[in-house]
């Protein structure tokens, strides 16, 4: 299929080809029909399938027809980064429509951006607790809004944004299209769904797992040589792009500066960067200055960066929903890509669990020097990984409760990649 059999306005499809966009992706191809048709859409896909263009494409057609200057579609994203990446696909596809955005999240001045909702926007991309603080302070006004989408929506969950999201919600028209994307469909956000689709069609995109295009190699390591192993797979593996993950924001930091005393183009991304460093940063990983990131959960989702090669899971995550989104920032958009993780003897759990979703796909990997003794695994192949018997008390894969909402999103990750917010579609 073409995007030109999806019958989009002429001025979108010229931002499409601009992009670059030849034909579109499985998800975009089956939710852009029914969105187009004015239906509410639930729509899961694992991560790097194309989701945003999936609602961006048909919100840019449907805005070409009726009022402009009033907001018309609200975006609510979890972080600054996702948050940022929707704006600039909309200033990508739409920059022959006219159409006016605006990019709406903490840890930036909000006079600046009540300066920008001034100029009379018709799509909002934010996140909730900053939204909120417009909504408390008259700033904007969501009473014309015809189309909500709730993207990543199990990630707002997570973060504890879903009291932020009824909040919001409580403040648009009741008469209103309704869209949620999601990369899993936890319990809790299903629930939402319920309450907040109707009669909605239902898209899914493969399995809620790692996307088929990643592989996935495991290194047992002996704890004090995480280093010194990734020190080595750097050195003797040819690598695009490389993205680190760690548990802390600490480790974050120290392991950049290890890396960069040892000669390689480093960069890091956390909690505890300002809002400029932290533009600084991925800029640099996009544009090629930095060759590897080393950064915490918060570039998990919302970076598309695509040269990424290679995921490297310094710390391994603790659920699985948290290795999917990791993962998928390698083998986007069909390519291929490579996701490394180091394995201790406190990954026990966890390991068993990924064994049962990925099951041939895992590959065990032994570097002399810096792996356990080899043991024999379930199969009675020979592995240098051995599985730690569950302690008692520990759980891995509970979603548990939501975390307290983040206000002004400081907490929420992300960041303004390029232009102010509400900058005209059409730029010069």
């Amino acid at each position: 299929m073409s995007f030109e059999k999806l019958m989009l306005n002429e001025k979108i499809l010229a931002g499409v080809k601009a992009a670059g966009y030849t034909e579109p992706t499985p998800i975009q191809a089956r939710a852009i029909p029914p969105v187009l048709e004015g239906r509410d859409v639930m729509g899961l896909a694992q991560t790097g399938t194309g989701k945003t263009a999936a609602f961006v494409l048909p919100i840019l057609h449907r805005m070409m027809r009726g009022r402009r200057g009033v907001v018309r579609a609200l975006i609510i994203a979890p972080t600054r980064e996702l948050s940022q990446q929707t704006h600039d696909a909309i200033c990508a596809l739409g920059r022959k429509t006219g159409l006016r955005a605006a990019s709406i999240y903490g840890g930036v001045s909000i006079f600046h951006q009540i300066d920008k909702l001034r100029s009379r926007v018709e799509i909002i991309s934010a996140c909730p607790g900053r939204l909120l603080d417009h909504i408390e302070r008259g700033t904007v006004n969501l009473s014309a809004v015809e189309m909500l989408v709730l993207d990543e929506a199990d990630h707002m969950f997570d973060m504890g944004f879903l009291p932020d999201i009824r909040l919001i919600l409580s403040h648009l028209p009741a008469q209103r299209q309704n869209l949620l994307f999601s990369a899993t469909m936890p319990r809790e956000i299903r629930a939402l769904a319920d309450d907040l689709l109707s009669s909605p069609v239902h898209i899914q995109i493969g399995h809620t797992a790692p996307a088929e295009t990643v592989r996935h190699a495991f290194y047992p390591v002996k704890l004090d040589r995480k280093t010194d192993l990734l020190k080595d797979l750097l050195e003797k593996t040819h690598t695009g792009s490389v993205l680190v993950f760690t548990k802390t924001k600490s480790r974050a930091k120290t392991l950049a500066g290890q890396l960069e005393r040892a000669g390689r183009r480093v960069t890091s991304l956390h909690g505890n960067l300002t809002q400029g460093k932290r533009k600084q940063s991925l800029d640099g990983f996009r544009d090629g200055r930095f060759d590897v990131m080393v950064a915490t959960d918060i570039a998990a989702r919302g970076i598309d960066v695509c040269r990424v090669s290679h995921v490297i899971n310094y710390d391994m995550p603790d659920t699985l929903d948290a290795y999917t989104h990791r993962i998928g920032r390698t083998g986007r958009a069909c390519k291929t890509g490579d996701a490394l993780s180091f394995v201790t003897a406190n990954d026990g759990d966890l390991m068993r669990s990924l064994k049962n979703l990925l099951g041939e796909k895992i590959e065990y990997q032994k570097v002399d020097g810096f792996t356990e003794p080899s043991v024999t695994d379930d199969n009675g192949r020979r592995s240098s990984y051995k599985p730690e018997k569950p302690r008692a008390g520990r759980k891995f894969f509970s979603s548990g409760k939501p975390s307290s909402p983040h206000r002004n999103d400081r907490k929420a990750g992300g960041r303004r990649l390029s232009g102010w917010p509400g900058r005209a579609i059409q730029a010069a």
